[in-house]
């Protein structure tokens, strides 16, 4: 009989049920009322930190090739320039009190930006009431920001579909539901499946996540997110091309100490272009014999936000197993909390 699992928050459980909350995410978006009007908007602003705003790294990346409007991401407390009367706002906070969001999205309100609050509480949806925003629920049950990627994700893709920006959400939300559902039906049980293999190969090296294109340079900031509070590793992560032009260089050197600490992860999908693809052959070729080891991660899934969010729950299980292999609790993240309690003080 196996050892009972260190997970005091199931966050294996929060993993394991992405489907259900993505479904949940798309119901309640769907029912706000009081949505602001879609005409004359000219830019979308996506404000949000760490869990929370990876939600809008999320929907850019899928609606890049399709959204008229640019959707920009801002993790700072400063508000962009631009944002004014025809901006549409996303803030994005698992708890709503997430301080550089607050920042940017009261300076986003005094400019009469249209705002629509993500969160569960807190002074965001206070704020929300002061100034006649929507707010999107999320729910409280989830155990950490981070298991809640749907859920800051979908209402994301729901609103702009709502308010006439891009078509076709339904069926990017029911093509994600089915492959994660396909995709939990391989790796819930564990042992051998392509999870396990992988968090088993990677074992102590230091992963660096490469992803291609928008999409795949998401999935790479998940997954290298994931390593560090899941397992409490570290990990870094790039994108091709971008580090073809600079990070390539740097494995010219020292291949001796890098061969015993790092592996390298590639995260594929369908939706890479251009010559992403060779690129990838090549940086595989460069650093052969300078990593413990490259690994592949291929996407599945009809759509590009399906793949995006098939890689995210590959990730998860990898960085979950992970730390059970070292009897690591997944959920708690001390080190943040004692960041937050000392900057409070001051």
């Amino acid at each position: 009989m196996s050892e009972p699992l260190l997970d005091s928050l199931d966050m294996l459980g929060a993993a394991l049920g992405l489907a259900e909350q993505v479904e949940a995410a798309a119901a309640g978006a769907r029912a706000v009322e009081g949505l602001p009007s879609g005409d004359g908007i000219t830019s979308v602003l996506v404000a949000g930190m760490g869990g929370s705003g990876i939600g809008g790294d999320a929907a850019a990346a899928v609606l890049v090739g399709s959204c008229p409007v640019p959707i920009v991401v801002s993790k700072h407390d400063e508000c962009p320039a631009f944002v004014g009367p025809d901006t549409l706002v996303f803030a994005n906070s698992f708890s709503g009190n997430t301080e550089e969001t607050l920042a940017a999205v009261s300076a986003a309100a005094e400019r009469g930006a249209r705002i629509v609050v993500v969160a569960s509480g807190g002074r965001l949806v206070e704020l929300a009431r002061r100034i006649g925003a929507p707010v999107v629920p999320v729910d409280p049950a989830i155990p950490m920001p981070r298991a809640g990627i749907g859920a800051v994700t979908v209402p994301l893709l729901v609103v702009l579909g709502r308010l006439g920006l891009v078509d076709g959400v339904d069926a990017m939300v029911d093509s994600a539901v089915a492959q994660l559902r396909r995709r939990r039906d391989e790796l819930a049980e564990g042992g051998d499946d392509v999870a396990s293999r992988l968090a088993r190969r990677i074992g102590r090296t230091i992963p660096l996540v490469y992803g291609g294109g928008p999409l795949g340079e998401v999935a790479a900031w998940r997954w290298k997110g994931q390593f560090n509070e899941n397992c409490k590793v570290p990990s870094w992560c790039n994108r091709i091309p971008e580090l073809t032009h600079n990070e390539l260089c740097g494995w010219a050197q020292h291949g001796d100490v890098t061969r015993q600490v790092f592996t390298l992860v590639f995260l594929r999908h369908d939706h890479e272009t251009g010559n992403i693809p060779r690129r990838f052959e090549f940086v595989a070729e460069a650093c052969d014999e300078v990593v413990a080891g490259i690994e592949t991660v291929q996407a599945e899934g009809d759509t590009a936000f399906a793949q995006l969010l098939d890689l995210v729950l590959l990730g998860d299980l990898v960085t979950l197993r992970m730390a059970f292999a070292e009897g690591v609790d997944p959920g708690p993240v001390d080190i943040l909390d004692q960041l937050k309690h000392r900057l409070s003080r001051s």
